[in-house]
């Protein structure tokens, strides 16, 4: 499977096991497990002719094994997303081993808000909250160009009643964290600091190789312009093919 079609086939799945699986004609149960030889038959029909003719249902087993986030989880014949989901489900997580805090990516002008009015799933059925600063940074900076991070006080939490769900390696969710249980992570934290300053080096290196590029590109467009006003120059010089052919043709020898 290359690269390609592994991005195209991972954009399916979150869209049948997280959104609609109706798009593909596939039953899903209460607690979002499909049939995975169903789902891989419906692909390979619905996407006849644009490739996945060779998909089968244990593709499915070695994504769900590569993706280093959790986000999908086979068993036996039966596969599902464990978040991010938008419809209604019961999902069936475990509940044990939830760290002692837990993290939340934000903007800036989020964080008075959130500490007063606390964290809501919005247009997801659950709140998404990562087990390190870390997975915090990288979830956020998606669509925040450098997060704000809020830490969750897990242990008095689940203490006053709230069920907090593990859902993959790294992903874990609840119904909603009231603010009393957030704090703010320093910005000056090293995780912070050190992955700001690695974003600052790959951006400055992204600017540098478009830099490059756009430079290439002007030098190969200027030697074309070059090349295009060379040969009409040459084409202008060149005797017109009637006179070629006249002074290729013998004079007639007098009788």
């Amino acid at each position: 499977m290359s690269d390609r079609e592994s991005n195209s086939l991972g954009r399916m799945l979150a869209l049948v096991l997280r959104h609609a699986p109706e798009k593909f004609n596939v039953e899903m149960d209460i607690n979002g497990w499909v049939n995975s030889r169903e789902l891989s038959e419906s692909i390979v029909k619905q996407r006849r002719g644009r490739g996945f003719h060779w998909l089968k249902a244990w593709h499915f087993q070695a994504i769900a094994d590569a993706d280093e986030k959790g986000r999908y989880q086979v068993e036996g014949e039966m596969m599902r997303a464990t978040y991010g989901h938008t419809i209604e489900l019961e999902l069936d997580l475990p509940t044990d081993d939830i760290p002692e805090s837990l993290y939340y990516p934000c903007e800036d002008g989020q964080v008075v808000t959130l500490t007063e009015f606390g964290i809501l799933a919005g247009d997801r059925n659950h709140v998404h909250l990562s087990k390190t600063i870390i997975n915090a940074l990288e979830a956020g900076h998606v669509r925040i160009s450098r997060p704000a991070i809020m830490e969750i006080d897990t242990v008095r939490a689940i203490a006053d009643g709230h069920i907090i769900y593990r859902a993959g390696t790294t992903v874990y969710l609840v119904d909603e964290i009231p603010g009393e249980y957030l704090y703010q992570v320093e910005s000056d934290d090293p995780s912070i600091e050190e992955t700001f300053a690695q974003w600052e080096r790959e951006e400055a290196e992204a600017v540098i190789a478009e830099e490059e590029a756009e430079a290439k590109a002007a030098i190969e467009a200027e030697e074309a312009e070059a090349a295009a006003v060379i040969a009409a120059a040459e084409a202008a010089a060149a005797p017109p093919a009637e006179e070629e052919a006249e002074a290729a043709t013998p004079a007639d020898e007098e009788e």
